[in-house]
């Protein structure tokens, strides 16, 4: 009998993220931004909790959309930073962003939604510094937010932690 090794997994292989069939772009490599044109951010914020993926259906796309011109390197404190500017409520300390990617399926006519991370308004966080590249987003990808209110003294957050995929 033949022995063989085991089979290994590819270097960047990220297993929830099977149907992107790619490898995130290398963190390394910082972005020259006086060089490299942005790219546009279709971003759409939903109070509390993430849009329905049934509003993302047959290329559809919520109606409140935010459109921001930034490049892969941006930080989700970043992008915290921008909609804070166009979002008075999200200005109080204690607010919470949750970002979610949402992509089209690569097997079927379909958007899925993958939850990258999370910021919070005068706390530093662990999701502070991810970047786009980080998180696997690729051009053509819609950021949804979901903004919630600062918590009363005390109260803990429902669910923070482990991504989530819908």
């Amino acid at each position: 009998m033949k022995n063989t090794p085991p089979r290994k997994r590819a270097k960047d292989h990220h297993p929830m993220m099977e149907d992107r069939e790619r490898a995130p772009a290398e963190p390394e490599n910082p972005v020259d931004r006086e060089k490299t044109c942005p790219l546009l951010l279709r971003v759409f914020i939903h109070n509390g909790r993430h849009h329905p993926m049934s509003e993302y259906y047959r290329g559809n796309t919520p109606a409140n959309e935010l459109q921001i011109y930034t490049w892969m390197d941006a930080t989700l404190k970043e992008l915290t930073s921008l909609v804070k500017e166009v979002s008075p409520d999200a200005r109080r300390k204690g607010t919470y962003f949750d970002f979610a990617l949402v992509y089209p399926d690569k097997r079927s006519p379909v958007y899925r939604m993958r939850e990258i991370g999370a910021t919070c308004c005068g706390t530093k966080g662990p999701d502070d510094n991810k970047t786009l590249a980080q998180c696997w987003f690729q051009i053509g990808d819609h950021l949804d937010i979901a903004i919630s209110p600062p918590l009363p003294r005390g109260a803990m957050p429902a669910r923070r932690g482990r991504p989530m995929m819908y």
